[in-house]
C-alpha cells in the first residue's frame, strides 16, 4: 500500500470524528472515499495530509509510519491534495500560482518569468486552459481555477505518488470534467494513486476501482466498486433507505393551481449589461420554479437581481404587488432571502459559532430596544437545529468545524429565521452528500407546502426535473422558454438550451 491509515481515532469538542478507522490505497488505483457529510471524510483526508494528527492509530506512507506536522510535510513526501474550494492566490498571476514556492530561477537567483510563463502555458494546455498566464488567477472562471489547482498539485518538484481530490468536479463544466477524467487516467497509467471524494455516483462508477464507505465516523465497507450495486452503496452511506428520507413528488403543485394562483413574486424585463437581457419570471405561493441553463447563462445573476444585489439597467421586481427598490436590505425586510452559491465566500462566517451564524439575519427581530435576548436566540436555534437535523455538538461549536452539508443547513436556518415569503436557492445541494442532499430537497418540498415561493437554481438537471413545478430555461442571459407539466423532461430542456427555443 502506498498510503494507509490504521485504526485512527480523532475527537473534537467531545465529538468523535473518526472511531478506529482504517483506510488504504494501492499504487495506481483510483479509490473512492464516500459517506454523508459528517461521516469523517474530511477529517480522514486532513489526517493523511498533515492538518490533523490522530489521537490514536497511525498513518503509514510507503509502508513506514509517518507523522506529518503540517500539509507541507505531506506535499514534500509526495502527497498532493486538491480541495473543493480553490486554495490559491487570486490576485497572483496564473503562472505564479502554478509555480508558487518553486519558481524557476535565473543564474542570479531571480525569478525567471519568461521561462515560468512559457512552462505554465504549455502545462495548462494539457488541462484545456488556453489563456494569458500573466493575468490574475481570480479573473478566471471557478472551473478554470480548479484546473490550475489540479495542474499545480500534480506537477511538483518531488515525486508524487498520491493525489487526493476532494469534490474536484463541483465547479467544472462538462468539458472540464472530461479533461479531469483524462488527467486521472494519466495518473493511473503512471502508477500514481488517486483518492477520489465525490457525491456524484456516475463519476464514481466511471473512474474508480475501489470504494471505502464511512458513516458517523466509522468504517463501513471497502471493496471493488464494480461489484457493488448503486442502491447498496447508497444504503451503506445512509444506514437507511432513501425512500425513508424523501417522499417523491411532495410538492404536488398542479397546473390548475399554477393557472389560478396569483404570483407572489414577479420579475419583469430584468436587464444588466450582457449578463441579463430582459429576464421575466414569476413565482406563486407554494410553487418551486427552477432555473435551468449552462454555466454563464444568467441563473445566478437572475437570483442576485431579484434580491437587489445586481445593479439593473432596466426592469422591475414586484413582491405582492409592490415594487422592490433600494437594494438588498429592503428586499430582505420585505421577505426575500437568498442562499448564495458559494457558502464559503458569501455564506458562513467561519470564526463565529453555529448559534451566531443562524441568528445573524434575524437579530433585529430577536432584539428589544437594541438588546438581543439570549433566551430567544436559544429557542430559535434549538428549533432549527432539530428541524433541519443539523449535526452539532453544541450551538457554541464553530461553524467551520461542521461538514459541508451541515454548514448548508445552518445557512438555510439563518434565512428561515427571517420568516421569508420568497426563498432563492442557488445550488443548495452543491458539494453535499446524497443523504444531506435528500434532506435539503425534502425541506424545499416542505417549505413549498407551507406556502413559500421558491426559486431553485441547480447545475444538476435531474434535481431540477425532480424538484421543480415549472422550469425557466436561460441561455446567454435570456429566458428562451418555460416548461411545465409533461414538458418537464430532459430532452425538452436540452433541446431548449441547444436551440434557444422551445422544442
Amino acid at each position: 500500500m502506498v498510503l494507509e491509515v490504521v485504526d485512527a481515532t480523532k475527537e473534537f469538542v467531545g465529538v468523535k470524528a473518526l472511531d478506529r478507522v482504517s483506510f488504504s490505497v494501492r499504487p495506481g488505483e483510483v479509490h473512492a472515499l464516500v459517506g454523508e457529510n459528517g461521516a469523517g471524510k474530511s477529517t480522514l483526508i486532513k489526517m493523511m495530509t498533515g492538518v490533523h494528527r490522530p489521537d490514536s492509530g497511525e498513518v503509514r506512507h510507503r509502508g513506514e509510519p509517518v507523522a506529518f506536522h503540517r500539509p507541507l510535510d505531506a506535499q514534500r513526501a509526495g502527497i498532493s491534495t486538491i480541495y473543493q474550494e480553490v486554495n490559491l492566490v487570486p490576485l497572483m498571476s496564473v503562472a505564479g500560482n502554478v509555480f508558487l514556492g518553486r519558481e524557476p530561477r535565473t543564474r542570479l537567483g531571480l525569478v525567471d518569468r519568461r521561462r515560468m510563463h512559457a512552462e505554465a502555458a504549455e502545462l495548462l494546455t494539457g488541462y484545456g486552459i488556453t489563456t494569458d498566464v500573466r493575468r490574475p488567477l481570480g479573473t478566471l472562471p471557478v472551473g478554470a481555477q480548479q484546473m490550475v489547482a489540479l495542474a499545480r498539485a500534480v506537477h511538483t518538484d518531488v515525486e508524487v505518488d498520491v493525489v487526493i481530490m476532494d469534490e474536484p468536479t463541483s465547479s467544472l463544466e462538462p468539458r472540464e470534467v472530461e479533461t479531469l477524467f483524462s488527467v486521472v487516467e494519466r495518473l493511473h497509467e503512471r502508477g500514481i494513486a488517486v483518492v477520489y471524494v465525490s457525491h456524484r455516483m456516475d463519476e464514481l462508477y466511471r473512474i474508480c476501482d475501489r470504494v471505502t464507505v464511512l458513516r458517523d465516523g466509522r468504517h463501513v465497507h471497502t471493496g471493488d466498486l464494480a461489484d457493488l450495486p448503486r442502491i447498496e452503496l447508497v444504503s451503506m452511506m445512509l444506514g437507511r433507505s432513501v425512500g425513508d428520507i424523501r417522499a417523491h413528488g411532495a410538492t404536488a403543485f398542479s397546473e390548475e393551481h399554477h393557472a389560478a394562483a396569483e404570483p407572489l413574486l414577479k420579475a419583469e424585463g430584468l436587464t444588466s449589461g450582457q449578463r441579463l437581457r430582459g429576464v421575466s419570471l414569476s413565482i406563486r405561493p407554494g410553487e418551486v420554479v427552477g432555473l435551468a441553463g449552462l454555466l454563464g447563462s444568467g441563473r445566478t445573476e437572475t437570483a442576485r437581481a431579484v434580491i437587489g444585489a445586481l445593479p439593473l439597467d432596466s426592469g422591475t421586481v414586484w413582491l405582492g404587488g409592490t415594487a422592490l427598490k433600494g437594494g438588498v436590505a429592503p428586499a430582505v425586510r420585505a421577505g426575500v432571502a437568498l442562499l448564495a452559491e458559494d457558502r464559503k465566500a458569501e455564506g458562513i462566517i467561519p470564526t463565529l459559532s453555529v448559534r451566531e451564524n443562524i441568528v445573524l439575519a434575524a437579530l433585529p427581530r430577536l432584539s428589544r430596544f437594541g438588546v438581543v435576548s439570549r433566551t430567544r436566540q436559544d429557542r430559535v436555534v434549538a428549533a432549527f437545529v432539530e428541524r433541519l437535523r443539523i449535526k452539532v455538538s453544541s450551538p457554541d461549536q464553530k461553524v467551520s468545524e461542521l461538514s459541508g452539508g451541515n454548514q448548508q443547513k445552518v445557512l438555510l436556518a439563518r434565512w428561515l429565521c427571517t420568516q421569508p415569503k420568497v426563498l432563492l436557492l442557488d445550488e443548495p445541494t452543491r458539494g453535499i452528500d446524497v443523504g444531506a442532499k435528500a434532506e435539503v430537497q425534502a425541506l424545499i418540498d416542505e417549505l413549498a407546502r407551507e406556502g413559500l415561493a421558491v426559486l431553485l437554481i441547480s447545475s444538476e438537471l435531474e434535481e431540477l426535473l425532480d424538484g421543480a413545478d415549472r422550469l425557466a430555461v436561460l441561455k446567454d442571459g435570456a429566458v428562451v422558454t418555460e416548461l411545465v407539466g409533461d414538458q418537464l423532461t430532459r430532452d425538452h430542456v436540452l433541446s431548449a438550451i441547444a436551440s434557444g427555443a422551445e422544442s
